[in-house]
């Protein structure tokens, strides 16, 4: 038996791999940033609040995993907290750079942040720090996508505007 092409509801590790790495990123960048005050941290914390709630209100109440396990685990607390959208809304959405640069400031905040306090006082512990900041996000969150939750999105095959920006044969 082979793999599925896609899924109706992903494996429940996939949703928890995937917020794990989300989470993991928003926490060690909180850390980074705790060097500028507590504010500082707060505001962090706040953001990334934000972006999620971004996301939720405005991509996931039209995905096709609205009240489902997607392999973002957003699907399921998307139906907790908001009504159902217009799933040709998803399909119709424009996602350019500048739409998703929010989500990457996640990571540029603490790292611009890191960078700052390296420059006041040089420190490994931040410099090891901040490479495992930068290898989650990026390489984690590419590694999930890739190979688990793109891979076998049935909102993808319906059309997902992120899938055309980010997976060059969805062009």
């Amino acid at each position: 038996m082979g793999e599925p092409k896609s899924y109706e509801n992903f494996p429940i590790w996939m949703a928890i791999l995937s917020n794990f790495v989300a989470i993991s990123t928003y926490l060690i960048g909180a850390y980074v940033l705790v060097g500028f005050g507590i504010l500082a941290v707060a505001l962090y914390l706040l953001y990334c609040l934000w972006i999620e709630i971004r996301v939720l209100r405005g991509s996931c109440i039209d995905c096709y995993y609205y009240g489902k396990v997607c392999g973002l685990g957003k699907g399921k607390l998307s139906a907790l907290l908001f009504k159902r959208g217009d799933p040709r809304k998803f399909v119709e959405q424009e996602v350019s750079w500048f739409s998703v640069l929010p989500d990457f400031m996640a990571v540029i905040f603490p790292v611009v942040g890191g960078i700052i306090l390296l420059v006041i006082v040089f420190n490994w512990l931040l410099v090891g720090i901040l490479a495992i900041l930068g290898g989650l996000y990026f390489g984690g969150s590419a590694v999930i996508r890739g190979s688990f939750a793109c891979k076998y999105c049935k909102q993808r095959e319906i059309g997902c505007p992120a899938a055309k920006l980010f997976m060059k044969e969805q062009k």
